[in-house]
């Protein structure tokens, strides 16, 4: 009997999903993460949406997550510069960042881009990455999800009901043999929609490229990009990076994104700046924590502006115990670039994980006089705060958590902070927002009861409307949540 739509529609999901789940261990940091396109039929664009929030908490709480607010700006940004020509609607894009140093980024319906820091490992320049970039907002605007999906439903393969067993059991720890239970009689079918997502790529390569172009970016770089992948997988005897296993790439796709990239031209283009290095560093020392002489060698061979070496040397010399030199650094750095707020960011965060706090303090207040809105800053100012005046950085967490609703970083602080500020309801409430952000939605809801019961007993009326609206929320995530598990 053939599976009902709902069914079939999460079963594609668990196709993509499928390797980000049993390619390797839930706690490595080489998380192999999935790829999917977005939807024209079958999937009207709300459910659409709801399906990538409900999908991003889910991942959320299996994957190692990246939780570095500058380099997080800094995707953010440069997704925005790329968003105007891409047919994506900007109100409805949330990006993450995954430790992971695979080679790797993904789209997922609803508008939700992931990025490995594996891909700025990779990527040489900003350009490079702004190609990977490029082509996932294609997947997006060219709905590729649903056109999957409905080849899915034709197909009428009554075991695709497996592959979410075999989610589980990888979830669950089960590795290989949850995947092997669910692939046994897949061949065929995971032959036909890797036949069809050659031809999707090809489609968001061409919507790419356009987008580069009319971002300021020279399109060739695209070409560049896919060459060193392919240059890769050759070096690795034919393992091509995890990107590519996702990302079919052929000879004749590469020929046709050079043909169309000659055929565009290059436009105005933006000027360089040191603060793509500087993120590239950033993500360099991440994947290379325990050995940043690895991560200076790395930088050094792609010729990066001196001041994204002399950036990085200043973070590890932090590391190594000389503050002093390395807030030294970054003042001098700070003073060349005045309009890269990043730098003077590192330096409050370096003097905040140092357990110097009024520094931290001072610092960032000082750049938020000039940039309020620099999200990097108001969270270490917020941190920073929350050593000195639990109030105060409970307000200031107030005010960001109604502007990023989607961050569990921000509601993480808030919970701490309502704590220290003796506001118990709302520090419950906070809580119960980071769990289900975070795809912990049972335990999420048990905050919400205990918040509830604070709140009667300070006979707190304002935030008990506010408990009840978030529980029948919940309640939705907890009914969504069930088709991933």
């Amino acid at each position: 009997m053939p599976l009902p739509r709902k069914a079939w529609r999460h079963a594609t999901i668990a196709l993509a999903l499928v390797g980000a789940l049993t390619t390797t261990p839930v706690q490595a940091v080489e998380f192999d993460l999935p790829q999917l396109g977005s939807a024209t039929s079958g999937v009207n664009p709300s459910e659409e949406y709801r399906l990538g929030r409900t999908w991003l908490r889910q991942f959320r709480a299996r994957a190692p997550l990246w939780q570095d607010p500058i380099s997080q700006d800094y995707v953010d940004t440069l997704i925005a510069r790329l968003l105007p020509d891409s047919g994506v609607q900007s109100n409805h894009l949330l990006v993450t960042l995954v430790d992971s140093r695979v080679l790797n980024a993904f789209a997922v319906p609803g508008g939700v881009v992931g990025v490995n820091a594996g891909l700025f490992a990779f990527a040489k320049d900003e350009a490079a990455l702004a190609s990977v970039l490029a082509h996932e907002l294609g997947h997006l605007s060219l709905r590729h999800y649903a056109r999957q999906q409905a080849r899915a439903e034709e197909t009428q393969l009554p075991t695709m009901a497996a592959m979410l067993a075999g989610m589980l059991l990888a979830a669950g720890g089960g590795g290989d043999a949850g995947i092997a239970a669910a692939m046994g009689s897949q061949a065929a079918f995971f032959q036909d929609q890797l036949a069809y997502s050659r031809r999707y790529e090809q489609e968001a390569d061409r919507q790419g490229l356009q987008v580069m172009r009319d971002a300021g970016y020279d399109p060739q770089a695209m070409v560049d990009m896919f060459r060193a992948m392919q240059r890769q997988a050759a070096l690795q005897g034919g393992n091509p990076p995890e990107f590519l296993l996702t990302h079919p790439l052929t000879e004749s796709r590469i020929s046709d994104i050079q043909a169309r990239a000659m055929g565009l031209g290059t436009g105005p283009t933006r000027d360089p700046d040191p603060q793509y290095d500087m993120v590239r560093a950033r993500a360099l020392l991440t994947i290379h924590q325990d050995a940043p002489a690895q991560a200076t060698s790395l930088l050094a061979q792609s010729d990066p502006a001196p001041a994204a070496k002399r950036y990085l040397a200043a973070l590890i010399r932090a590391r190594q115990g000389d503050l002093a030199g390395a807030l030294s650094a970054l003042d001098a750095l700070a003073r060349e670039w005045p309009d890269l707020p990043l730098i003077p960011t590192s330096a409050a965060e370096l003097a905040l994980d140092a357990g110097q706090h009024g520094e931290a303090l001072s610092r960032s207040q000082r750049l938020l006089r000039l940039m309020p809105d620099y999200l990097p800053a108001r969270m270490i100012e917020a941190e920073a705060l929350l050593q000195q005046d639990p109030k105060a950085a409970f307000d200031t967490l107030r005010d960001l958590a109604e502007q990023r609703p989607e961050d569990p970083g921000v509601f993480n602080l808030l919970s701490e902070a309502a704590g220290r500020s003796d506001r118990e309801a709302w520090s419950h409430l906070a809580r119960a927002e980071y769990l289900q952000l975070t795809g912990h939605i049972t335990q999420a809801i048990r905050q919400l009861d205990i918040a509830e019961d604070v709140a009667k007993q300070e006979s707190d009326v304002g935030i008990t409307g506010r408990i009840e609206e978030r529980r029948e929320a919940f309640e939705t995530y907890r009914e969504d949540l069930k088709d991933f598990q």
